[in-house]
């Protein structure tokens, strides 16, 4: 009888975990280490991820006063739409264990973009990691939910 009461214990303590860790959801307002902006994560595309800029600490382009634009983009004719409200981020799918894998991220700064994954490491903190090729290989941001 007490190997029963333990079995449905620990069966329900499992079944607890993996609801609570299913529900860790990366949709929100965030921001990385540096500050320099916020980004809403959003679904897009039925149930992927997208994320866009939502603002800048420095909005404007310090030699113009000009709002900043995407000025280091490869393809010229995108080099003169705004920051503010580009979608850097598209294509993330749930993978498992609070993972959103097979996504891009665009970096407005070198204008390049890297293969991507999310992961929510609790509640109001995710790792953000970019790469090329493998996800070994790549750089991680840890992001702060704003809200």
């Amino acid at each position: 009888m007490k190997k029963m009461l333990f079995l449905c214990l620990a069966m329900l303590l499992g079944f607890t975990t993996l609801a609570t860790a299913q529900s860790l959801s990366p949709l929100g307002i965030w921001t990385n280490s540096e500050k320099k902006a916020t980004f809403e994560i959003y679904k897009c595309d039925g149930n992927k991820l997208c994320g866009k800029i939502v603002s800048l600490t420095v909005p404007n382009d310090p030699k113009t006063g000009k709002p900043k634009t995407d000025t280091v983009n490869p393809d010229p004719k995108l080099r003169s739409r705004p920051r503010l409200g580009m979608v850097f981020m598209q294509g993330f799918e749930y993978d498992s264990d609070n993972k959103w894998d097979d996504g891009k991220i665009y970096d407005p700064e070198s204008g390049k973009t890297y293969s991507c994954y999310i992961k929510m490491l609790n509640a109001n903190t995710m790792e953000v990691k970019g790469y090329i090729g493998f996800s070994l290989i790549g750089r991680s941001q840890t992001w702060t939910r704003v809200k």
